[in-house]
């Protein structure tokens, strides 16, 4: 059966299958929902449903809590509908300059950034070329149609190879891998780019950015942009780590800081011990943002990391500092372990 989607308040239609994800027919049908992981566990595909109803399928329940449920919230990429539906987004142009496909890729280069972080450079097939926008992500095809996400940590411009930062999770299907057995010159199939997390570069607000661990990766593509674009916005990149070690291009933020105008750096080390030696900040780096900015009303925040920083930030940012809500945007990263692998 075949049902009609309303969006609000962009008045788009579409038409979704009862066997499909309100998100999944909205791509198909060109209308561009906000969204990251794709399996309910970041939360960023989060809207309400005015009318109708949907049944959702397995998700985190940190990404959508049952008295968000009880109230018409829902996370669509996991929501099938029951009726014709009106739903409350944002819609997202779409561009028809950055299309969805699968392409082959071959390991150019793997690096160990730290003891748990990898750096994987993918060449393209020659002529080839992925156009995509900074802070986006590829997904891997992985057998039994598994599939694993990754931001692309280089901007579009410095497109020589793709890279990509893996942290190790110990047992997972792809991460092992990436430790133990991947080796340069193999190929991996990988579909993209996704996501919607990327600059709004119709605004001149001053930007936050904020990074938890391999949250990096994506940040450090978008001020890679904001270089190559000459932007003159002011910028303040917040990255936390529970380690120093966590911070594995600690040298790359503080040549920032010393070459581009209206730049600031600030590491934020939640859990260092004694041997580190570490005379920065501490604690949870979020409420850095939160000491420094009492008032963010008048700025734009691009978040990513563990759904645990990116959650907590958004909450405390627009309940205490006064950031709108839309001015927040983000991309959860979902560990293996969020994933039914």
């Amino acid at each position: 059966m075949t049902f009609q989607v309303s969006v609000t308040p962009s008045g788009r239609q579409f038409s979704c299958e009862e066997d499909e994800t309100v998100l999944s027919a909205a791509l198909r049908a060109g209308v561009i929902l906000p969204y990251g992981c794709k399996n309910g566990a970041c939360g960023s595909c989060k809207g309400k449903i005015a009318s109708g109803t949907v049944k959702h399928g397995p998700h985190q329940q940190r990404a959508l809590p049952e008295a968000e449920e009880a109230l018409g919230m829902s996370l669509f990429c996991c929501a099938k509908p029951q009726s014709d539906l009106t739903i409350e987004a944002r819609e997202i142009v779409a561009d028809a300059d950055y299309p969805v496909k699968k392409m082959p890729s071959r390991i150019a280069k793997l690096e160990k950034l730290s003891h748990d972080v990898m750096l994987i450079a993918l060449q393209l097939p020659a002529n080839e070329r992925l156009q995509y926008r900074a802070g986006q992500y590829i997904e891997f095809l992985l057998r039994d149609g598994k599939r694993r996400s990754y931001s692309m940590a280089n901007a579009p411009h410095l497109d020589e190879h793709i890279t990509l930062h893996v942290r190790h999770m110990s047992g997972g299907l792809f991460t092992d891998q990436v430790f133990t057995t991947l080796k340069e010159r193999d190929i991996l199939r990988f579909e993209g780019p996704q996501g919607t997390f990327f600059l709004r570069e119709d605004s001149e607000k001053p930007i936050i950015l904020l990074a938890s661990g391999t949250g990096f990766a994506p940040i450090k593509a978008l001020v890679e942009h904001l270089i190559h674009i000459e932007s003159k916005r002011p910028v303040s990149l917040y990255w936390g780590g529970r380690r120093p070690a966590d911070l594995y291009m600690h040298a790359l933020c503080k040549e920032w800081e010393k070459q581009i105008p209206g730049f600031n750096y600030i590491p934020v080390v939640s859990d260092a011990l004694p041997e580190d030696e570490w005379s920065g900040r501490s604690g949870f780096v979020h409420q850095a943002v939160i000491a420094d900015h009492a008032d963010l009303s008048g700025h734009q925040v691009y978040a990513c990391g563990a759904p645990i920083v990116v959650d907590s930030a958004k909450r405390d940012f627009t309940a205490q500092c006064r950031l709108p809500a839309d001015e927040f945007y983000a991309d959860s990263f979902t560990s293996e372990a969020d994933l039914a692998s």
